[in-house]
């Protein structure tokens, strides 16, 4: 690229044009275009191989498999959530009329803290959706135990997970369920698309008949539900990706330590960081910006903005302070005090098959002031 390229959070990996096209090509022989045809089918088992779940619903992108997977639980009153998310966390609670609990983060993991969650739960309380947020997964012991004292259900929400372990079991398999998402924007993309997994044989049935209008057979409809299917196109870009994930993990580790090296001596800006036992996607790269550096985390992103480097601040204000949530529950933020901390000093920096150590260093020279 050229030296003033701009360098975009999120910009996709593409896979083999190859390998896509001729998966495109296979379908478009058979005529079959959508409607759970062979390219999905074999996504999703190849996606619950690797993962080692029982069961992979695919689903035409992962904000409705969220509003899929919590109509399928049953939930209803209130969901207890993390406010520092992307907004379709809310908007799927939100959308079936359930409201979204906002709990206060972890200073630590930026995850839902566990110790908060309690002094939200009430007699609507109906489940704790956790967030494994920047591809770091929540404390998933302490919320199971917490769901299972209360008598309510647990899932989470695993659009940043895709491809991590916890405690050496792969990410999908936890809660009642797991949601994944496989936009663009993700390290491991469909075009469009996401996912629901679980281990639960009779959540999964109701999934996939919820999935496709509640269809039991070709004119037996015995639950209602929409439609919520993954395309055959989709699944060709995913299968072609898939083969490609091992290379762009190699990628995203590479410049994450590029980007850790870099970083280690400029003070103000710390990395996040990462268990280095476990199995990792590094979809983000995420520095927060703290009191000793000498712009606000604001200036900084105007700064690189200005050298064509679209850094972004995922997840800032946090959902409480959107529509219509502090319309709602304009007295959330009182409740939510690391999140509101952290909202204002995180941002993302570019990482992906697209960025090489060049443009890392572009992005550094310019964090260090060099390029003012």
């Amino acid at each position: 690229m050229e030296e003033n390229s701009i360098l975009h959070v999120g910009a996709p990996n593409i896979g083999s044009r190859e390998k896509f096209f001729e998966r495109a090509n296979q379908m478009f022989d058979r005529r079959w275009l959508t409607n759970r045809g062979e390219l999905v089918q074999e996504l999703e088992q190849k996606l619950a191989d690797y993962l080692g779940v029982k069961h992979c619903i695919s689903m035409c992108n992962g904000t409705v498999a969220l509003e899929i997977a919590i109509r399928a639980l049953g939930l209803s009153g209130e969901v207890i959530i993390p406010s520092l998310t992307f907004i379709a966390t809310a908007h799927s609670l939100q959308w079936q009329e359930i409201t979204p609990v906002f709990c206060d983060i972890d200073r630590n993991t930026y995850c839902i803290d566990p110790r908060e969650i309690e002094k939200h739960i009430t007699p609507k309380t109906s489940a704790i959706m956790g967030v494994h947020l920047y591809s770091r997964p929540c404390d998933i012991e302490a919320l199971q135990t917490i769901a299972d004292k209360h008598g309510i259900k647990l899932l989470f929400d695993a659009a940043h997970a895709f491809g991590c372990s916890h405690k050496g079991t792969m990410i999908g398999n936890f809660g009642e369920c797991e949601v994944l998402s496989f936009h663009a924007t993700k390290f491991f993309n469909t075009f469009e698309g996401g996912a629901i997994t679980t281990n639960n044989d009779e959540l999964a049935e109701k999934i996939r008949l919820m999935q496709n209008f509640g269809f039991k057979g070709m004119d037996d409809v015995g639950y209602i539900g929409t439609n919520g299917k993954m395309s055959e196109i989709c699944a060709a870009m995913g299968l072609v990706n898939l083969e490609e994930l091992a290379s762009v993990l190699e990628t995203n580790k590479r410049n994450y330590h590029a980007y850790k090296t870099g970083l280690d001596t400029t003070p103000g800006l710390t990395l996040i960081e990462f268990n280095e036992n476990e199995k990792c996607n590094r979809q983000y790269v995420v520095v927060e910006v703290g009191a000793d550096y000498p712009m606000t985390r604001d200036e900084l992103m105007e700064q690189l903005h200005a050298h064509n480097i679209r850094a972004r601040r995922y997840f800032w204000p946090g959902c409480h302070r959107m529509e219509p949530y502090r319309s709602l529950q304009p007295n959330a933020g009182m409740m939510l005090p690391i999140t509101e901390e952290i909202a204002e000093r995180i941002l993302v920096l570019p990482t992906g098959t697209v960025v090489d150590a060049k443009m890392i260093e572009r992005v550094l020279n310019t964090c260090k002031g060099k390029y003012s």
